[in-house]
């Protein structure tokens, strides 16, 4: 397998995780906003902290920018100059299907495809100004279609390796962004936005509901409440994200499926073959995150882990570019 093609792969992954994972924030967002006794800056501003977008999003928008929730959700859906709204994942997501044909089956093009084509449309303009919440569950639906058919309809070989990997690692990145900046907000810096009066019991409720909409924007509300019998807290909700075995968008899940998934691209005897020094970083990251006690799982050292996971799985595909996938300069890496 060539690496221009195995390239294509990896992003087509990555880009169709994004494009599900920023979904499914900004639907929880937009019910936490309803739900919860916050600000509108409360709400949104972690959505562009997640995404790595303050900077630039403060440029265009100016320092109040994030108190209007409408434009945090235009800047995340539809901004071109946003490398990672929807509708640029989707395009960009798309453009690197189109360069695979060969080797997707006709169902996952067909889906990216219709994908592409029907948030490009007039149509997807409209439902998102009249019906946010549907216009999200299109977007979530179709991507998981896609990655459905992806794993329905291929071969089960070093093109699906190499989708599934680029959409593991991403998971790595959303979940630990997710959940750091999240806890950091509402445990660890109450001074970062202006104080919300702690009462009591209303207390209690409005930390229940941001670990919820936490739980829900990384598809794990359901699976946590089977796990924990319906008990909500700040450590119960960062150990079941950062430590579930079972949960397929927990980190330590991720990082083991993908850890899997690239000793099936290149095996770990194989020392005949490029690809050993990210494979072991992998592995290290792998059983680091096997050894972390739950009871690191909060204050500063939790924000440690997330950002040592954050650090190690953008090392890992620098390293799965140079290695593997044909780069030869840090700016030939697609954003």
């Amino acid at each position: 397998m060539i690496s221009r093609v195995a390239d294509h792969c990896f992003w087509f992954g990555r880009y169709l995780e994004r494009a599900e994972s920023t979904a499914r924030v900004l639907t929880a967002t937009r019910h936490l906003a309803l739900d919860a006794e916050l600000t509108s800056r409360q709400c949104w501003l972690p959505v562009i902290i997640v995404a790595g977008e303050e900077e630039p999003f403060t440029k265009r928008h100016g320092e109040d920018g994030a108190d209007e929730g409408e434009v945090v959700e235009d800047y995340m859906s539809w901004q071109e100059d946003n490398s990672v709204s929807i509708r640029r994942s989707i395009a960009a997501g798309r453009e690197n299907a189109r360069s695979i044909r060969e080797v997707l089956s006709a169902e996952a093009w067909q889906a990216i495809n219709e994908l592409h084509l029907w948030i490009s449309s007039p149509d997807a303009r409209e439902t998102w100004q009249h019906d946010r919440d549907a216009f999200y569950r299109k977007v979530r639906d179709a991507t998981l279609f896609a990655l459905g058919a992806v794993r329905s309809t291929m071969l089960h070989d070093e093109p699906l390796d190499f989708i599934w990997l680029g959409v593991l690692l991403e998971r790595v990145s959303q979940t630990a962004r997710i959940l750091d900046v999240h806890y950091h907000t509402v445990t660890q810096r109450p001074s970062y936005f202006d104080p919300i009066p702690a009462n009591g019991g209303a207390q209690q409720v409005l930390d229940t509901a941001v670990w919820v909409a936490l739980l829900r924007a990384c598809s794990g509300l359901e699976p946590f409440m089977q796990r924990n019998q319906g008990r909500v807290t700040s450590k119960a909700v960062a150990r079941f994200l950062v430590h579930e075995p079972r949960h397929p968008r927990a980190i330590r899940y991720c990082v083991h499926a993908a850890f899997v998934r690239l000793s099936q691209i290149r095996p770990p005897d194989r020392r005949d073959l490029p690809g050993g020094h990210t494979l072991e970083r992998l592995r290290a990251l792998d059983e680091w995150l096997a050894t972390q006690p739950d009871d690191a799982l909060e204050g500063e050292e939790i924000h440690h882990i997330l950002t040592h996971c954050v650090d190690e799985t953008a090392a890992i595909c620098n390293g799965l570019g140079r290695e593997l996938l044909g780069y030869t300069a840090p700016e030939q890496v697609q954003q």
